[in-house]
């Protein structure tokens, strides 16, 4: 059966400026105090504004019940079907960081982490600075040796690192070291196929020279892998949509994702006006532009409730001039739900603006927030429908049929 994607593609045609603005995990749950999620309490004048003129509604990530990772989340808003399309976080990182992998190369995104004894005891160690993550990652490439395969290891950013296992007959059939909780040891890498078993032994000799070279540090001595996989060959939006496209994202694995799919990527600076500066500079040579906010997400996984509704509230104040300047299309969401009460992704729909001079008017709709988009007209979507309302409030897809 042909993918959403692969339906559309006949019917494309040119048409207006289009931006997807993403507040990485922005979806949250509500305050036992006020009631109000980091959203709904946020002060967002513009964003508001935008969704009594707009169209609002809840997005799924991927389908109900279901806690997706970024990779998914990005994916599904750039219409892929990320239960069609999986993609290993690794390779994400890989390309985030502007690496080129090979046919034969398995990347497997790290962590950086803090462990007493055998327990883990905080996955991110502390969230260790960028010049740290840099120092240790030259300290395992210069000590870690593996029998007939090589190994490079990339920092990302502040914890985050990308492994590259390159060799023949590596297989990326494997289980994660990351046990993704606290309090508990990390796991050994288990082949989920016979045809992995001789990667697997690799990986765990790779984690055992790691966990000895990294003894003595603190907060990091300790490293988990997860996501492994080979970089996949997706169809790209220039292809299927003739769209010249552009993601805006500080952090790497985000940059990597748009990549993936035919984007172009741009490295703005840390916070959200930067972000929204960059955008309104590179204005007039893209067709579609994808700017990402890490900071949301950040502060949920943080559990610092008022820090993530802080970051949202910058976002709004920075929105202005990027309206002002008159996309024909503005979609401000998340790739997933982060609620700070949880301190991790979660399964929740998440809020969806759609502002369009062709959008119907959500008049019910006051404030842009989980309680208000989900009396919305848009109703509740899956992510991948997104991208096609954009394509089409754009002027950008033709008739269907006679």
């Amino acid at each position: 059966m042909a993918s959403l994607l692969e339906f559309l593609r006949p019917l494309a045609r040119s048409g207006g400026k289009m931006v997807l603005l993403v507040m990485d995990g922005l979806g949250g749950l509500p305050h036992p105090e006020t009631g109000l999620t980091e959203l709904e309490a946020a002060r967002t004048p513009t964003m508001d504004r935008l969704a009594r003129e707009g169209s609002c509604g809840l997005s799924v990530p991927v389908a109900a019940g279901v806690t997706p990772g970024s990779g998914p989340g990005h994916l599904g808003l750039f219409g892929y079907d990320p239960q069609r399309y999986v993609v290993g976080r690794g390779v994400l990182s890989a390309l985030g960081v502007g690496l080129t992998l090979e046919p034969r190369d398995v990347a497997a995104r790290a962590n950086f982490a803090t462990r007493d004894g055998d327990v883990i005891t905080d996955r991110r160690a502390g969230r260790i600075s960028t010049e740290t993550c840099q120092r240790l990652a030259r300290l395992l490439n210069e000590r870690i040796r593996l029998e007939g395969v090589s190994v490079r290891v990339e920092p990302e950013m502040q914890h985050r690192a990308v492994v590259i296992f390159r060799g023949e007959g590596l297989s990326p059939r494997l289980s994660d070291s990351d046990p993704q909780v606290t309090g508990v040891p990390a796991l050994p890498v288990r082949a989920l196929e016979p045809e992995a078993e001789r990667t697997a032994a690799v990986v765990n000799e790779f984690i055992r020279q790691a966990y000895a070279v990294l003894e003595e540090e603190h907060p990091a001595n300790a490293i988990l892998l997860r996501g492994f996989d080979r970089q996949p060959h997706l169809p790209q939006l220039p292809e299927l949509f003739g769209l010249r496209a552009a993601a805006i994202a500080y952090y790497p694995m985000y940059r990597g994702l748009a990549r993936l799919v035919g984007m172009e990527a741009h490295v703005p600076g840390p916070e959200p006006a930067d972000a929204i500066a960059r955008a309104l500079e590179l204005w007039d040579g893209y067709d579609l532009l994808f700017v990402h906010i890490k900071g949301t997400d950040s502060a949920g996984e943080d559990g610092d409730w008022a820090r993530k509704s802080r970051v949202i509230e910058e976002v709004d104040r920075a929105l202005p001039p990027l309206v002002e300047r008159g996309p024909d299309v503005l979609v401000v969401t998340g790739d997933h739900s982060t609620p700070a009460m949880l301190r991790s992704h979660s399964w929740h729909p998440v809020p969806l603006l759609l502002w369009a001079r062709t959008a119907r008017r959500d008049r019910h709709v006051t404030k842009f927030g989980e309680s208000e988009c989900a009396r919305g007209s848009l109703g509740q979507i899956r992510a991948t429908e997104i991208l096609p309302l954009m394509l089409a409030h754009a002027g950008r897809l033709n008739k269907y049929g006679a």
